[in-house]
């Protein structure tokens, strides 16, 4: 049988438009808040904790309860089940039980015929709080030892004896910011109370098996009783992956109290409120080198914010130790991470999961070293590359044979013109007393799977119809960035018939169970290799019945161009399922995929925790005024490595809105709390994400043509969701370069994000 990629002019590898695509540009595609409600549906909302930290005295809701509309109102002792939707660690309330942790903390839930009448039986609920010490900040959470686990430690030979010899030492600090999300679509639940006590769930979720078992958990049912289902989002980027559990158990909760359906959709001042973001660092390292920028050792500290609770803070500390050295090789190293407890929103889940922030450190790093000793940073960083070696392996185990990003660095420097842009930039800046422009060209290589080994598996369900069709169900959901196109591709290749032919059902706990979030760039890699499996079955089910048939073999039959050949015979697709479904053939299959090669022990923080590694390579220019802080970013060229590209189209538009979404962390979305620790940045108002004017002047993006995955990933792809993101470093180095021009030999340095009031106070300080 041809297991060969189907040519049909639109399967894998072809620039297929995404299947929303036109329902987007016409208004039509559905939303968990376009979808018809049933008749009695409640609109639900929360009462929010005024305080940082307190204990909650009494609660009185005999007001409330006797308010106009209202049909339910339920504190924590309320919950019939178990009030927790910690993903990892037991104690995550849903609702304030005894305490509340931070301002914004839902605390009273309500549900009423209108969203204005459950507001305003809010403020008719009595609550007295007892005031209690709040620790707002990372440097007050290190102090006072305040963390939500204990530290990990991830390490190679002996990094305090290799610094203690090292010709050349550093050490210093580092921040980054923290960045909200701001998916277009808010959270939102929709629970309908179904017979027997289940539950049906519509919830905005890059995970509805987490959401279907926290749900359970709070109705104190088994998971089979209740449903979660998602067609689409508006945006996810990790904040969708736990705590959409938030949500959706208060809207059932409500819903079973109530005995009616309760939609619960949060503003967007409420969602920047209630919900977490990506993590603040602080940095600290010490590093040792010799003359040339060559690294000898690295002892590095990261402590991030994580807020309340754990949520996944552990688990995106350790991805950011795995990615703190990124592309570069060190000898003798040592990584440690805090996740830090805060009485701030839980910190969660968001694009790269920790990658960011450890790829951040380590080109601050480099670039610190390559000033010292007085090179180009670009220098330096070739200096110290992985090279493809069995020997070169990363500082938590795992061999780099597949690294590549020395050669993709060296084609987008000689593309740019790197070593002109130097001079002339250098040129510039002795012309000019008020204006300095700087340059940077950053690697990426980002370890792609689920770093806790068990999600790395994904299911499927394909239906074929007698009339050709084909229904696909799979365990990935779609946040916009066109998994389920892709999907789709996947299926249809196999098939050889056109896209069109294969319609996409929404993600469903009820079709396919026990689904891994969708996250950590894994969703075509799994969900794809998944879907091709059930179609492979059917597929061999179909040729194995038409071989007896036609009275050929099976390597004679092969599906094409909305054909099935069976050696010089040809029958249309529909045909052959036809006459496969009159021969009793089953034509439909669930297929299974887990990921392989993957292992690591956690307690010796040693192993292969990556499938494979994807890699890029970003350069920037900026120019900034030394008077002001403003600044322009004036070029920017990407290229990128996705392997043998799924779908190029999609795969260049992941690269630049991610690389765009990385601008934002690293420049101007800065989230601010008072002294109090409240949220002053909860708005648009507030909060600059970047727009149109915002992007380079001048910006080219590119996938690199000498891609391919040398692993049996789908059609030899590689993940392009997260990896991008941290192309933007170069952006926030160039700024760097820029401010360095600047007070040249002063050791200026900004933190992220890189706004103008940074770059502005940096040059002061150094002056």
């Amino acid at each position: 049988m041809d297991d060969a990629r189907a040519r049909t002019g639109s399967g894998p590898g072809e620039p297929v438009a995404h299947d929303s695509a036109a329902l987007h540009v016409a208004g039509t595609a559905l939303y968990i808040d376009d979808l018809p409600v049933p008749e009695g549906t409640l609109a639900a909302w929360c009462v929010p904790s005024p305080k940082a930290h307190a204990r909650i005295v009494s609660i009185d809701l005999s007001a409330a309860r006797a308010a106009p509309g209202v049909a339910a109102v339920i504190a924590a002792g309320d919950v019939p089940g178990r009030n927790d939707v910690g993903p990892i660690f037991k104690g995550e309330p849903f609702l304030a039980e005894n305490v509340v942790e931070y301002i914004g903390q839902p605390v009273v839930a309500i549900a009423a015929e209108s969203v204005a009448q459950a507001r305003a039986a809010g403020r008719l609920v009595r609550i007295v709080y007892e005031d209690l010490p709040a620790i707002l900040t990372i440097e007050d959470a290190l102090a006072k030892g305040s963390f939500v686990a204990k530290p990990y430690v991830m390490q190679r030979g002996d990094a305090p004896a290799a610094l203690a010899r090292a010709p050349r030492r550093l050490k210093g600090t580092f921040r980054n910011g923290a960045q909200d999300h701001f998916y277009l679509e808010g959270h939102i639940a929709l629970a309908v109370p179904q017979e027997a006590d289940g539950m049906a769930v519509w919830s905005s979720t890059q995970h509805p098996t987490e959401v279907q078992k926290m749900v359970a958990r709070a109705l104190d049912l088994p998971a089979s009783a209740v449903t979660c289902e998602v067609r689409r989002m508006g945006g996810g980027f990790g904040g969708k992956e736990t705590q959409p559990a938030i949500i959706a158990c208060i809207a059932a909760v409500l819903a079973r109290h109530a005995g009616r359906p309760v939609k619960y959709r949060l503003d967007r001042d409420d969602d920047f409120m209630i919900t977490g973001k990506r993590h603040d660092f602080l940095v600290r390292y010490d590093v040792g080198f010799d003359e040339a920028g060559r690294l000898l050792a690295l002892d590095i500290a990261f402590a991030a914010r994580a807020g309340h609770v754990a949520d996944l803070s552990t688990s995106i500390v350790e991805r950011a130790l795995f990615h703190a050295a990124n592309a570069y090789h060190v000898p003798d190293m040592r990584a440690v991470g805090h996740a830090c407890k805060t009485h701030t929103q839980s910190n969660t889940a968001f694009r790269g999961f920790g990658g960011p922030q450890g790829v951040l450190a380590a080109e601050h790093v480099i670039d610190r070293v390559a000033r010292a000793v007085g090179r180009d940073p670009l220098d330096v960083r070739r200096l110290n590359f992985f090279g493809a070696s069995p020997r070169d392996e990363t500082h938590y185990g795992q061999r780099t044979t597949d690294f590549v990003a020395d050669r993709i660095v060296s084609e987008l420097a000689a593309d740019v013109g790197y070593e002109q842009r130097r001079r002339a930039i250098d040129a510039f800046n002795a012309a000019s007393p008020i204006l300095k422009k700087g340059m940077a060209l950053t690697p990426v290589m980002f370890g792609v799977s689920f770093t806790a080994i068990q999600f790395n598996q994904a299911g499927a369900l394909v239906h074929v119809y007698t009339d050709g069709s084909i229904a696909l169900n799979h365990a990935g959901t779609e946040m916009g960035q066109g998994l389920h196109t892709k999907v789709r591709q996947i299926v249809a290749g196999e098939f050889g018939v056109p896209d069109a032919t294969v319609r996409i059902a929404a993600t469903n706990t009820a079709r396919v169970p026990n689904t891994s979030a969708t996250a950590a760039s894994a969703g075509s890699d799994m969900n794809g290799k998944a879907a091709q499996a059930a179609a492979r079955a059917i597929k061999a089910r179909i040729a194995d019945f038409l071989a007896g048939e036609y009275r050929t073999s099976v390597d004679e039959v092969g599906f094409a161009a909305g054909e099935v050949r069976i050696g010089a015979q040809r029958l249309p697709f529909r045909d052959a399922v036809q006459k496969a479904y009159a021969a009793r053939v089953q034509l439909s299959a669930t297929g299974f995929y887990s990921t392989p090669k993957v292992h690591f022990d956690r307690a010796r923080a040693w192993g292969r925790p990556f499938y494979y590694f994807a890699y890029g390579a970003a350069y920037a220019e900026a120019t900034i005024d030394t008077l002001t802080g403003e600044y322009a970013i004036d070029r920017v060229e990407l290229l990128h490595d996705v392997g043998r590209s799924l779908n190029p189209a999609i795969d260049l538009g992941q690269v630049e809105g991610a690389f765009v979404q990385g601008l934002g962390w690293l420049t101007s979305e800065e989230i601010v709390f008072d002294a109090g620790g409240r949220l002053t940045t909860h708005a648009p108002s507030t909060y600059k994400i970047p727009v149109a004017r915002d992007l380079p002047r001048d910006f080219r993006a590119r996938l690199w043509t000498g891609g391919e995955n040398r692993e049996d990933a789908i059609y030899r792809s590689k993940a392009v969701g997260e990896p991008p993101l941290m192309l933007a470093t170069s952006v926030f180095l160039a700024l760097q370069d820029a401010v360095e021009a600047a007070v040249p030999g002063k050791g200026a340095q900004i933190d992220a994000p890189a706004t103008p009031e940074r770059v502005l106070m940096a040059i002061e300080a150094a002056r």
